[in-house]
């Protein structure tokens, strides 16, 4: 679970409308990501469920392929570059 001062943090970092404000709509994209904060990364959220390994990858690609059709519908850019990024080795 987030401490204190992560709880601070991550509250400050959603907007009015749900979305983080370091979200760029328009892109897609997070606009911090290189610095992005550690409850933002994949490898924090895992190890914070008891996820490793290829049972943490898998639940993550899962997480995302479901955020990405609750917002698109599945069948966009967006479901489509995220299966040509899973394809890259």
């Amino acid at each position: 679970m987030l401490d204190d001062e992560q709880r601070r943090v991550y509250l400050g970092m959603v907007g009015e409308d749900g979305w983080c404000v370091h979200y760029d709509t328009g892109g897609q994209r997070c606009r911090i990501y290189a610095a992005r904060p550690a409850f933002c990364r994949v490898d924090t959220i895992m190890a914070m469920l008891g996820a490793e390994g290829d049972a943490a990858n898998g639940l993550a690609i899962l997480f995302c392929q479901q955020q990405i059709r609750s917002e698109t519908g599945g069948r966009g850019k967006v479901m489509r570059r995220f299966k040509k990024a899973l394809r890259q080795p």
